[in-house]
């Protein structure tokens, strides 16, 4: 009992340590939100539409590309821009996350689904070595 009780307990802590990469959290950095402009709008028949979007940052106009489509001309959308900006050029910015706090729930709940499952496999093993065999039957010659 005490085997599969610490190897449960190891995985545990090992997943802890590992960080929120392992249960497929991913805190990517999305940059400062800003609003912008989309200034010129994508159809969403096309794989891979881009969307044209301008946004200020400290009093200078930027244009922008945003992977995405279905907003209209002039509608004002969040978005996430990189801390460095280019001088010149298009900078490639993403959707806001809409979301906000929403992944700090994901890491204790998808740790606390992997304790039951150390738990549930470590009764699983307790009650396989626990019970006795049964004898086979004997078959009978005549």
């Amino acid at each position: 009992m005490a085997i599969p009780a610490a190897a449960g307990v190891l995985v545990v802590l090992l997943a802890w340590l590992a960080g929120p990469g392992l249960l497929g959290i991913a805190n990517d950095d999305l940059g400062a939100p800003v609003q912008a402009e989309v200034t010129k709008p994508a159809p969403c028949d096309k794989p891979d539409a881009v969307e044209t979007v301008r946004f200020t940052v400290a009093g200078k106009t930027h244009e922008g590309t945003l992977n995405g489509c279905g907003h209209g001309q002039g509608e004002r959308i969040d978005v996430g821009v990189p801390e460095v900006l280019p001088d010149q050029g298009a900078v490639a910015v993403r959707e806001a996350d809409t979301s906000a706090g929403s992944s700090d729930a994901r890491r204790p709940l998808g740790l606390a689904l992997l304790v039951f499952a150390c738990f549930s496999g470590g009764m699983y093993v307790y009650l396989v070595l626990r019970t006795p065999p049964r004898p086979r039957p004997v078959a009978k010659v005549s």
